[in-house]
């Protein structure tokens, strides 16, 4: 097989200014609500792209665990190759890639980290084995053998029981919009996008050509 040679054609939907939201939120809201009733696989998977101090980016995927208007939320450890590059750097980008759909969400904007007692719930309604985790792993860093994480769970485990608290090394993140972009894929290669960028606190919604 060529890899050249793969192609497909995209028909499944389109995406017009006038069927489209005038707030990008609510745009968002609902392609990524269709996107869970269609049972896609981790709907709520999203790339996450930051840039280090080296200028050379880097990407990963994460799980969105909550948005609203102050932006997108999710959590991971501080310390990680994400959290230094964020602490240097805190411009980021987002994407969701729903392959079903043919859909993909572009966002970006400024990073910051969320209220520690929001970090704090979320923390507490994990499943006591993630809570575990996020002791055991010392995120991007080099280790051994995974023997290292077996043991270090074992350790936490022990030590705290079934009450760990939370590391004060994790917690949340939130992007805070200032982009977002809307790619429906069409026949031909000629697919819709549907950018929107804040001017003077409104949303500016414009067609870029694919």
């Amino acid at each position: 097989m060529n890899i050249a040679d793969m192609r497909k054609s995209y028909e499944k939907a389109e995406l017009s200014e006038d069927a489209a939201h005038a707030d990008p939120l609510q745009q968002f809201d609902q392609w990524l609500h269709e996107a869970i009733r269609a049972e896609l696989p981790e709907p709520n998977a999203m790339t996450l792209a930051t840039v280090g101090s080296d200028l050379r980016p880097s990407t990963r995927v994460v799980l969105i665990k909550g948005y609203d208007e102050r932006g997108i939320v999710w959590y991971t450890n501080y310390n990680s190759r994400k959290g230094r590059e964020l602490a240097g750097n805190p411009y980021a980008a987002l994407q969701f890639h729903w392959v079903e759909l043919e859909r993909v969400v572009r966002i970006e904007g400024v990073v910051e980290r969320v209220d520690p007692a929001e970090s704090d719930a979320y923390y507490a309604s994990r499943p006591l084995d993630s809570r575990i985790g996020a002791w055991a792993s010392p995120q991007s860093q080099v280790i051994e053998s995974r023997s290292v994480l077996l043991a270090n769970a074992a350790k936490y485990a022990a030590q705290f029981l079934m009450n760990p608290p939370r590391p004060p090394h994790w917690g949340g993140y939130r992007l805070k919009p200032d982009t977002w972009e809307f790619w429906q894929g069409r026949k031909s290669r000629l697919h819709d996008r549907l950018r929107y960028r804040l001017d003077g606190g409104r949303w500016v919604r414009e067609r870029l050509a694919p």
